[in-house]
């Protein structure tokens, strides 16, 4: 080949255009139609002095396949309801003051709807025939219709319908297959060439638009028409319909043969991209052009080359003999020029030469060797023609001494005319003219362009893939390190998590309220970074419901996204946990980790609608803030003046409050003197026995500046200021500054729900004296007063959870106080009978309501509650 291609860009529409809908077709005069899947087509003038987009024509839907009448006068259109007919005449009629103006925009009504078949896919004319091709039902269609002699005409009569079963199983090219869009089907019409005279030709090169005859027909050889269609079809000089659908398979319908059905003639095991014929050569004295051969090529390189093998003399044992062979692909497109197969990868443009080498050499050689050299035409290699990103081609327009012209499309909807120089073999390295030098230079300069934008192209991608791969990765190591710490089987982990969470509870006073917050922090302690997509997840509950909440438990969730956490970085964050006056404590607070998955593919993730939603949760730790956490410590000072301020905060915390009371406080001093007696609220409490010599194991001697054999109240003092200090469940206290308020055993505070409550720890000695001094055991008894059972029993409940984590670590050693263990028990249980029966009574007297109202069962089991707290069992 001598020289290099030309390419010239005639129009930039601008749109994207895939090779599975774009389509580029020359019309029978100087109109050009292209449209690119969407519901326009495009109408461009192609004169030689003056290109332009002459019109757009848009129709109710995606437009699929479009063909022009033999006449010039109509152009068929199939979209999603059906086929349009248009009269190209209108588009003809505008004024140049019109065409100055810019394109027009013609919208097609319903009323050019001449086929109205849902699902078309393909469209061919033949004569007076219009074929269909649509996929329905796990099958393809063909049907026949008669075409309209005008646009605008009634709707078409149905000749005759064919249907052949969908094949599945074919192997199909992933690149596109993403993109979900059906492949256009192939359908030509070919017939034997000793039927008609084909189209008149005054040029002495010949091109496959020089074999096509005036009903839309390509002329093939008799011979191999016999072969490949029967004897029938060729005897009934009958046109030939060949489908390439998507399914891999070839097949053709006689037209005017009686009883012809759908049949398969091949199978490429691949989706059909291209259907033509090849090796066009003069024959007969007439010099008709007759096509010595049919091609089919899939969508993965097949490409099967059906010629005639003529075994012996005069037309003895001839047969058709079918040459299979692959080229590199994927085949997006492609187009057929005399005996030259040009197509289009995407990434490059190649031509095949189908040729045998006869014609070239000059010489004629025996029957016997025919599919020898039909061997040979497929052993050519492609040769590049250094053209990228093509997605659609038309047939060749001329093929003279300058080379043939293709028209093809980009994928960013530039058309542009691609001119191949002809192929020499007679070639020398003479000098070139400056002229084509420089044209030379210049496309090699403009490929040289394309490969560094798509070098730069795929290497932006790929460095995008592989920081999306290292961001993978990264999340892969944290889920597993997360998922090996977390409970296995209800056992608790073998050691803390590497990423957990702990947090402080503290007050804070806000425009005149009182709120409980929570500091949480998230500490890294991994060896990993918590990149971009991470979100802290903090999901606020209650332990139990409130009897307001009607049963239910009420959660609250806080998502904190956060851009990156490098290892041994912390991530603080504030959250309001309760306002004054709740008292649904103790509350959990369950920290975990999410991951988005959008956030891995970027810009990518907007055309996944699926993923959109898709995250990763880790959960990492539990925290749960109890009564002890929630408590407001009073100093010692301000517990002495209590009695004496107490009403004045309670007018200061708010005015306007206290204003609308103070009358109702006036009535009720007018009404019951200023000498009347308030009374008394009722005082509940619960007490906690806990071993002065576990406390001294396990607290004292751990307290700095505390002697074990000291004082008694020393060990009382360690008991109160580890209950304030201990981070139990992962959440410390905010009493920081109240070392004054817990330097006394006993400690006065006031609950989340408003009510005050006291603390008090004292050293006392259980046992008997017929037991003995060696029996007697010296115990702290801690007991929480209240005039609110809510705190007394939520205070009960977190100091209970504190013993337990202290007994967990608690040395190990024989008990020396059996009988007092066995009398503390004995105890227990007379006392449990006795308010067993006591709960009992309560419980049938109010069943059968004998003398008992609803208040008394009430205090009489409250009763019973308080008994069971008030008289605790012994921790040893």
């Amino acid at each position: 080949m001598e020289g290099r291609c030309a390419v010239e860009t005639w129009a930039d529409f601008g749109f994207s255009g895939t090779p599975r809908t774009s389509k580029v077709r020359f019309g029978f005069g100087s109109e050009l139609f292209l449209c690119h899947g969407s519901d326009e087509v495009y109408v461009f003038s192609r004169p030689t002095r003056e290109r332009k987009l002459k019109a757009v024509l848009q129709f109710a839907g995606p437009v699929s396949d479009l063909v022009e009448s033999h006449d010039g006068q109509l152009l068929y259109v199939s979209c999603r309801a059906g086929v349009y007919c248009v009269r190209l005449q209108l588009l003809l009629s505008r004024s140049p003051a019109d065409e100055s103006s810019g394109p027009a925009e013609l919208h097609i009504s319903s009323e050019c709807l001449v086929v109205a078949e849902v699902g078309v896919l393909s469209l061919l004319l033949v004569g007076s025939v219009l074929l269909t091709l649509s996929n329905r039902d796990s099958a393809w269609v063909l049907t026949l219709y008669s075409a309209p002699k005008q646009a605008s005409s009634s709707i078409c009569e149905v000749l005759s319908s064919f249907s052949l079963p969908l094949l599945s199983g074919v192997a199909h090219n992933d690149t596109e297959g993403k993109t979900g869009e059906t492949r256009r089907p192939v359908l030509i019409c070919v017939r034997s060439g000793d039927t008609a005279p084909p189209h008149s030709s005054s040029t002495t090169t010949t091109t496959t638009s020089d074999i096509s005859l005036t009903d839309g027909c390509l002329c093939l050889d008799p011979l191999l028409f016999k072969l490949l269609f029967g004897i029938d079809s060729a005897l009934a000089k009958s046109p030939v319909v060949l489908c390439g659908l998507p399914d891999g398979c070839l097949c053709f319908l006689p037209l005017r043969l009686p009883g012809s059905r759908l049949r398969v003639l091949h199978s490429l095991e691949q989706p059909v991209v291209y259907v033509g014929v090849s090796v066009v050569e003069e024959t007969g004295p007439s010099r008709h052009h007759h096509a010595q051969g049919l091609v089919a090529v899939g969508e993965l390189g097949r490409v099967v080359l059906m010629k005639t093998d003529k075994g012996a003399p005069e037309g003895e044992g001839n047969v058709a003999c079918f040459v299979e062979r692959c080229v590199p692909g994927p085949v997006m497109c492609g187009c057929m020029d005399k005996s030259s197969f040009y197509y289009s990868t995407g990434s490059d443009l190649l031509v095949l030469d189908l040729s045998d080498g006869s014609s070239r050499r000059g010489g004629q050689e025996g029957h016997g060797e025919t599919s020898s050299k039909a061997d040979a035409a497929l052993l050519h290699s492609p040769t590049s023609l250094n053209v990228c990103r093509v997605v659609a081609l038309a047939e060749p327009t001329r093929h003279n001494s300058a080379g043939s012209q293709l028209l093809g499309l980009s994928d960013r909807g530039q058309l542009q005319m691609i001119t191949v120089p002809v192929w020499r073999e007679d070639a020398t390295l003479s000098k070139l003219p400056s002229i084509q030098v420089g044209r030379s230079v210049k496309d090699l300069l403009s490929a040289i362009g394309d490969v560094c934008e798509r070098a730069s192209m795929l290497k932006t991608a790929i460095k995008c893939k592989n920081q999306t791969l290292r961001h993978l990765n990264q999340v892969l190591n944290i889920s597993f390190l997360l998922k090996t710490g977390s409970n296995t089987e209800g056992h608790p982990p073998i050691q803390e998590k590497t990423i957990r969470c702990h947090a402080t509870a503290s007050w804070s006073r806000l425009l005149q309220k009182d709120s409980l917050n929570l500091t949480c922090v998230l500490d890294n302690s991994s060896p990993y970074v918590l990149e971009r997509g991470w979100t802290l997840r903090l999901s606020v509950f209650p332990l139990s419901s409130s009897p307001d909440a009607g049963g239910e438990s009420s959660s609250t969730q806080f998502s904190f996204p956060f851009h990156s956490l490098h290892p041994g970085e912390r991530l603080e964050v504030s959250l309001p946990l309760a306002a004054a006056g709740s008292a649904s404590f103790p509350r959990t607070v369950s920290c975990s980790l999410v991951f988005s998955l959008p956030s891995l593919l970027g810009e990518e993730a907007a055309s996944r609608p699926a993923l959109q939603s898709s995250c990763i949760s880790l959960p990492l730790n539990t925290l749960t803030v109890d009564w002890l956490h929630a408590l407001q410590l009073n100093s010692p000072t301000a517990t002495l003046v209590n009695k004496s301020t107490c009403q004045w905060d309670s007018v200061t915390a708010d005015p306007i409050q206290a204003f609308l009371s103070s009358p109702q406080i006036r009535c009720r001093e007018g009404a019951g003197g200023e000498s009347a007696p308030k009374p008394e609220r009722e005082q509940y409490s619960a007490c906690v026995r806990v071993s002065s010599e576990l406390l001294r194991d396990t607290l004292v001697l751990k307290s700095s500046g505390l002697d074990p054999l000291g004082p008694p109240h020393s060990v009382c003092l360690s008991l109160v200021e580890w209950l304030f200090s201990e981070g139990l469940g992962g959440v410390k206290s905010g009493h920081h500054g109240d070392k004054l308020a817990l330097s006394n055993p006993v400690v006065q505070a006031r609950g989340p729900n408003g009510h005050t409550v006291k603390l008090t720890a004292k050293e006392v000695t259980v046992g008997e004296e017929s037991l003995g001094k060696e029996e007697c055991l010296s115990t702290v008894e801690l007991q929480v007063e209240s005039s609110s059972i809510a705190a007394v029993c939520g205070l009960h409940h977190a100091v209970l959870r504190r013993v337990q984590t202290l007994l967990q670590r608690a040395p190990e050693r024989a008990a020396a106080t059996k009988r007092l263990q066995s009398l503390g028990l004995r105890q227990a249980l007379q006392r449990a009978e006795h308010l067993l029966q006591q709960i009992q009574q309560s419980r049938i007297s109010g069943a059968f309501g004998v003398g008992v109202s609803t208040g008394q069962m009430t205090r009489s089991l409250l009763s019973c509650y308080l008994e069971l707290r008030k008289n605790p069992l012994l921790i040893i």
